[in-house]
């Protein structure tokens, strides 16, 4: 942003036109998982097609014209939405003939006589069980719903975007002939499952049946959600154990969905919960497991998966659902009252992403051949680091865990229950990296993590400006559009219950402040989450940068100034591929498919590209290409030079310097991630407090609890907790014994002294920003 004089006097703003229809085209589908799906669905001129308000219908949306039509052009335009795809008529009779059904209902009536009333009995429990997972959709019911729903999004939002060229590409993925699609979404709310649910209805995708979680809703909201396209587990699969046969209901259910793919139906599955977010849900793995299992056994040729990104400004219940845990079910009057609550709130706007389609049998292809090849465990390689056994030689090749949820086994081989685990979670890393980043984020991760003691309101609109310039340098979008001074107004209007706002006569300003009560600075932390997996490669490596600088504190003078400081770049990957190793790349929101060695390089050309590092070449080698004759020389310059090629044996190295118009830029980065690793140093402190062993859940909870309880601890989320468990349990902290209870948790015999337990707190603390 730059100011100019015009004649009057007057100052004019200019703003760089970044917020126009051409914007950075994200969700390309991965180069490396399904480089033949790469060139599918997808041309040029997409990116510039601009973008459309889903929830503003008009007399155009319908075929009539009129003053009465204009007034009535909602419930026309709902009236006249197609269905394209059903569920078949005969559903219960295609399920009851099937070869799985059948083979279960004879190994169960074995020995018993095969009467008509024994078959009667068996059919009427395969229909109860189907009654439990679907019932057919009431297009009556649907339409109405959808009308209503349509105001109270408009009552709600400010807009819902969607970006035409993304609809397109999903629209061209639709007429490949007999091959479904499947969406895979993020979940930030209870109304993602209707809001999306109406978007597809309304751009002509047709009505996607939606997983959803049938433990959480009452018998009354269960059946209307079943009417409108829910999708529920029967309750004995969702109980059921990895290691017991699936049964009447896991047969009941694989049919269910493969009629399901089979009739072309969009299939919309959630992949984390609300209330734990950027973590693989156990329904999510079931679910993908069965989508999975259809196209192995040959009931559909192929599956298209779908990434979709959801962003709002401000998430409908967002901070109420981390105490949504336990619960009582959600029922009919209950949505009544907070939809009427939530229609009295501003919440911004909302902006829905899909991402490039990419074959889910090219996937298989790529992922099962490259298990074969055998890689070190994380136990291997971080451990002896972090007590200070290894012998100073890393190796990248890491191995990732996987661990069986229960239910996903049935019917797959260890093999295919890692491949569906490594789906599932690379799924949800493009998911989030096509998300938008929305204007409040942006305004809550300055409030946070730059400005906590406060900043005048024309400063913070110059950092607004340089951080949306470097979130689209990095080839992620934005999900607003408009005048600088209005965007951040707007942001601040939403967050006006969290901050202070004084006017400054004499100055002219206005100084906006963060109110310092734990509420306050938990929301901005809620808000600014959705920062980090677009910084967070340089996050990573300026919390490296930071372990190194203190490990160099003790020998660099008092005048020492940060651009006279001189990094290795080995030293600096080795620091950078450690933290990678102790932080699971989901919740970053980096690829999981891409090689940790690879990743901490990229991470070091990063950090050189975005200014944080000059590269610093040797003296020996300043003066390689100097060739100009030089006095008193006998003999030619490049006479006495070493042409081989040394890269091996020199160390690179980098200045560390300030890029120019990012003050602070450093600093920013580190405390983008010190919520996650001073969560992960305070379950360290905790690993002393509970009694050995426990069940997970009870660890979970109580790890929760503990973190609430610490003075100025505004982070503690499921989230990070069972990220923080999912390390411990890698790297050989915690063990989990199966029992015939259930698993539960034991502390590690080398870390059950104090001693072994700093050192890993140590190791975590070296990269944390105070």
């Amino acid at each position: 942003m730059k100011n100019w004089a015009c004649d009057s006097g007057q100052k004019l703003e200019i703003f760089i036109p970044f917020l126009g229809k051409c914007r950075p085209f994200s969700g390309r589908c991965c180069q490396t998982c399904t480089p033949k799906s790469w060139d599918g669905f997808y041309h040029k001129h997409l990116s510039s097609l601009g973008f459309h308000n889903a929830i503003r219908v008009t007399e155009e949306d319908t075929r009539y014209r009129g003053w009465l039509v204009r007034r009535v052009c909602g419930f026309l335009a709902v009236w006249n939405w197609k269905v394209p795809a059903d569920t078949p008529g005969d559903l219960p009779a295609r399920i009851c003939r099937s070869k799985r059904v059948r083979d279960v209902v004879a190994g169960r009536s074995r020995g018993s006589r095969g009467d008509s009333k024994s078959h009667q009995r068996w059919k009427e429990k395969i229909l109860e069980i189907l009654a439990e997972i679907q019932a057919p959709l009431s297009l009556l019911t649907l339409r109405l719903c959808n009308w209503f729903l349509l105001k109270l999004l408009n009552r709600l939002f400010l807009s819902v975007q969607l970006h035409r060229g993304q609809l397109e590409m999903v629209l061209r993925a639709t007429r490949t002939p007999n091959v479904p699609l499947v969406f895979l979404s993020t979940h930030k709310s209870q109304l993602d499952g209707l809001l999306l649910s109406f978007l597809l209805f309304s751009q002509g995708l047709g009505v996607p049946r939606v997983t959803v979680d049938g433990q959480g809703c009452s018998p009354r909201l269960r059946a209307l959600l079943a009417r409108l396209g829910g999708i529920f587990l029967p309750w004995r699969t969702e109980q059921m154990s990895s290691d017991q046969d699936e049964g009447l209901p896991g047969a009941v259910l694989a049919t269910y969905v493969e009629e399901v793919l089979k009739s072309r139906q969009p299939l919309l599955i959630f992949l984390e919960e609300p209330s734990v977010t950027l973590c693989l849900s156990a329904p999510a793995r079931q679910w993908l497991a069965l989508v999975y299992r259809a196209m192995r056994d040959g009931a559909v040729p192929d599956v298209l998966l779908v990434p979709v990104g959801i962003a709002y400004d401000v998430v409908p219940g967002g901070l109420q659902q981390e105490g949504a845990q336990g619960a009582q079910p959600l029922g009919l009057g209950a949505c009544l009252w907070a939809a009427c609550r939530a229609a009295c709130r501003n919440l911004g706007c909302a902006r829905v992403d899909f991402a490039q389609p990419f074959s889910l049998q090219e996937f298989v292809a790529k992922n099962l051949s490259r298990q074969s090849c055998r890689e070190k465990l994380l136990e291997e390689l971080l451990l002896p680091t972090i007590l200070g056994t290894c012998s100073g030689q890393l190796d990248a090749k890491k191995a990732e865990i996987w661990s069986p949820s229960p239910a996903t086994a049935a019917g797959l081989g260890p093999e295919e229950e890692i491949l569906v685990a490594q789906l599932g979670v690379h799924s949800l890393s493009d998911s989030v990296a096509c998300s938008a980043v929305m204007a409040v984020g942006i305004t809550s991760a300055l409030l946070l993590h730059k400005h906590r003691e406060g900043v005048f309101l024309s400063r913070l609109m110059l950092d607004f400006a340089w951080l949306l310039e470097e979130i689209l340098l990095r080839q992620r979008d934005v999900g607003f559009s408009g005048q600088l001074r209005a965007l951040v107004q707007h942001s601040l209007t939403l967050l006006a219950a969290r901050l202070t706002l004084y006017h400054l006569s004499p100055v002219g300003d206005v100084l906006v402040v963060p109110k310092a009560s734990v509420g306050a600075l938990r929301e901005l932390s809620h808000h600014s989450t959705a920062i980090l997996p677009v910084f967070a490669s340089e996050a990573v490596g300026a919390c490296a940068i930071h372990a190194l600088l203190m490990e160099m504190l003790p020998f660099l003078g008092m005048t020492v100034g940060p651009s006279t400081i001189v990094l290795s770049q080995d030293e600096l990957c080795r620091k950078t591929l450690e933290l990678l190793w102790l932080l699971p790349p989901n919740l970053l929101g980096l690829q999981p498919c891409q090689p940790l060695d690879c990743l901490s390089q990229d991470i070091v050309d990063k950090l050189l590209l975005c200014g944080l590092l000059e590269a610093e070449e040797p003296e020996s080698e300043r003066w390689v290409c100097d060739l100009a004759p030089q006095p008193c020389c006998p003999q030619q310059p490049w006479a006495g030079m070493d042409f081989t090629d040394s890269d091996s044996d020199s160390d690179s190295q980098g200045k560390l310097r300030e890029p120019q118009g990012s003050p602070g830029f450093l600093l920013f980065l580190c405390r983008l991630l010190s919520p996650v690793l001073r969560t992960y140093a305070r379950a360290v402190a905790f690993l002393d407090r509970p009694s050995w062993p426990q069940p997970e859940t009870a660890y979970v909870e109580a790890l929760l609890q503990f973190l609430s309880e610490e003075d100025g601890f505004e982070h503690p989320n499921s989230s990070l907790a069972l990220s923080s468990l999912q390390t411990f349990k890698e790297i050989g902290v915690l063990e989990e014994v199966r029992t015939p209870t259930g698993p539960l948790l034991h502390l590690a015999e080398s870390f059950r002294s104090s001693a072994s337990r700093g050192k890993l707190e140590a190791f975590i603390q070296q990269f944390t920003m105070p």
